[in-house]
C-alpha cells in the first residue's frame, strides 16, 4: 500500500503544503465548471474562472508555460462565453446550444494553427524545448484553445475537442508529477463523454441550429 502511494503521491513531499492545497480546490472547482458544463448551466463560467486563477499561479510559478498559458487563456475565454451564454438572441432566448457552422470550423482551424506556432514560440524564447512533453504540450494546448472557444460559442463539437485532450492530459500531467491534476482531467473524460451525449440530446430535442 505504502508502495502505491508513493507511486502516486511521492511528487508532493517535495511540495510546500500551501501549494499542494490550492491544487486540490483548483481540482475541485474544475470538477465543478466541467459539471456545469455538462448541465448546460451559467456556473460553468465563475467556477471555471476560479480554477484556472489558481492554475495560472501554480502552473507559472512551476514555469509550465504551455500550461499555464492554456488556463489563462481560459479565464479570457470565460469572460466572452459568460457573456455570450447569457446574451439575448431574441426578446426570450439566450444563444442555444448549436452545431458549429463552416465558417467556425475555419476559425477552429486558424485557431489551432496560431495557438500552435504561439506555443512554439514562447517555448522557443524561454528554451523550453528540453523533453517530448514540450511537443505533447503545444498540441493539448491547441486542442483545449480550439475546445474552449467553441463551448464559448455553445458548440455541442466543443465536448469531442474536450475528450481527445483530456485523454491525452492524463497520463501527461501524472508524468509532470500532479496526480490531483491527472485524476482531475480522468474524470473530465467521464463528465466530457457524458456532456456530449447530453447536449446532443438537448440538439436533437430542440432542432435549432445558429
Amino acid at each position: 500500500m505504502n508502495h502505491i502511494f508513493d507511486f502516486l503521491f511521492g511528487q508532493y513531499f517535495d511540495y510546500e503544503t500551501t501549494d499542494v492545497i490550492l491544487e486540490i480546490i483548483a481540482v475541485i472547482f474544475g470538477f465543478l465548471s466541467v459539471w456545469f458544463s455538462k448541465q448546460n448551466k451559467i456556473w460553468v463560467f465563475p467556477t471555471g474562472m476560479i480554477s484556472t486563477v489558481i492554475f495560472v499561479y501554480l502552473l507559472l510559478k512551476w514555469e509550465l508555460l504551455g500550461d499555464m498559458m492554456i488556463n489563462a487563456y481560459y479565464f479570457i475565454m470565460s469572460v466572452y462565453g459568460w457573456y455570450i451564454w447569457t446574451r439575448k438572441v431574441n426578446n426570450s432566448e439566450v444563444t442555444p446550444i448549436s452545431k458549429t457552422t463552416n465558417k467556425e470550423k475555419k476559425i477552429s482551424l486558424l485557431i489551432f494553427i496560431a495557438t500552435l506556432f504561439f506555443v512554439f514560440f514562447i517555448y522557443q524564447t524561454f528554451d523550453k524545448w528540453t523533453s517530448w512533453v514540450a511537443y505533447i504540450d503545444t498540441i493539448t494546448t491547441a486542442i483545449f484553445f480550439v475546445g474552449m472557444w467553441l463551448m464559448a460559442k455553445r458548440k455541442i463539437e466543443n465536448w469531442i475537442l474536450w475528450i481527445i485532450g483530456d485523454i491525452i492530459s492524463v497520463p501527461l500531467y501524472f508524468y509532470k508529477g500532479f496526480t490531483f491534476t491527472s485524476f482531475q482531467y480522468l474524470g473530465f473524460t467521464i463528465i466530457a463523454i457524458y456532456g456530449y451525449l447530453a447536449w446532443k440530446k438537448h440538439l436533437n430535442n430542440n432542432f435549432q441550429i445558429v
